[in-house]
């Protein structure tokens, strides 16, 4: 069996944030020890079951993929975010190592708490984004990411809302790219993130091609979070028009939209599953 490692939980995590967050939807729960909060593979069953992310409290909560200890959970920290947020199966099981308590919501509670803290949404994916840099950065020491290897295109706003945005969520005008011309180049400080209009982008890491974004896909917003470097580079597919967003007009979408919130999310979590699969 693996020696357990403290569980991962970002450079700019917040306890208090999370307590804050979890409090305003969610109330203590109490587990003995021994017991499964929840087992891998377990998914959401319509009316009968629902899935939940948890704030360990008090105590100590071991995460386990097959018989493998893979994380500790301590208390403040929080543990079983990614099938809420993205409904998928689970990806470990998480047992209690001592008694605990917790607070769990799920996807209603957390789309109440995100109107309520739209904070936690911004120090959420600065987690995610942290985890998926340590799993590039992985992934390229291996040679693990192959030619055909892509993650699930993702769409963050629907049609619907892109000529809102065009109009009012940006001071910059659209950018327009001939196909085949480089967009941002991985490495490279960022100061936007990228709303595709028209046409198709490519996301490359590491030479490799891992996604491809059509109108209402989004990029770039890794840089914009953690005011890191870019993860990857962006390339027109075909001719291509993007609406350029700030970090300060990104702050304003999530703080007055949890539907955009909650997409970012569930959008970042389906590229840490593909990630985090190829390092098992």
């Amino acid at each position: 069996m693996a020696n357990p490692v403290p569980a991962p939980v970002g450079g700019n995590y917040d306890p208090y944030v999370a307590l804050e967050f979890f409090k305003s939807a969610g109330t203590p729960v109490e587990f003995k020890e021994g017991k499964t909060i929840f087992a891998e593979k377990e998914k959401a069953i319509p009316v009968l079951r629902r899935n939940k992310m948890y704030l360990l409290l008090k105590g100590e909560v071991g995460l386990m993929h097959g018989k493998n200890a893979i994380a500790i959970v301590k208390p403040g920290e929080i543990f079983g975010e990614l099938a809420v947020i993205s409904d998928a199966p689970r990806s470990a099981s998480a047992l209690t190592r001592t008694p605990c308590t917790v607070i769990g919501l799920d996807d209603d509670d957390f789309g109440t708490a995100l109107k309520k803290k739209p904070a936690f949404a911004v120090m959420l994916l600065g987690v995610m984004i942290r985890r998926m840099r340590e799993a590039v950065a992985r992934l390229k020491e291996r040679g693990a990411l192959k030619a055909d290897a892509a993650w699930k295109e993702s769409v963050v706003f629907d049609k619907d809302m892109l000529s809102d945005m065009a109009s009012g969520m940006s001071d910059d005008p659209v950018a327009v790219y001939r196909a085949g011309a480089t967009i941002i180049t991985e490495g490279q400080k960022g100061v936007r993130m990228y709303v595709v209009m028209e046409g198709r982008v490519n996301i490359a890491i590491g030479g490799r091609v891992v996604e491809r974004l059509g109108p209402g896909g989004v990029f770039g917003e890794a840089a914009l979070v953690d005011g890191s470097t870019r993860l990857a580079n962006a390339a027109a597919e075909t001719d291509t028009e993007l609406l350029p967003i700030t970090r300060a007009a990104f702050i304003e979408l999530i703080k007055f939209s949890p539907d955009f919130a909650k997409s970012m999310l569930a959008s970042f979590s389906e590229r840490l599953r593909f990630l985090t699969a190829r390092l098992d």
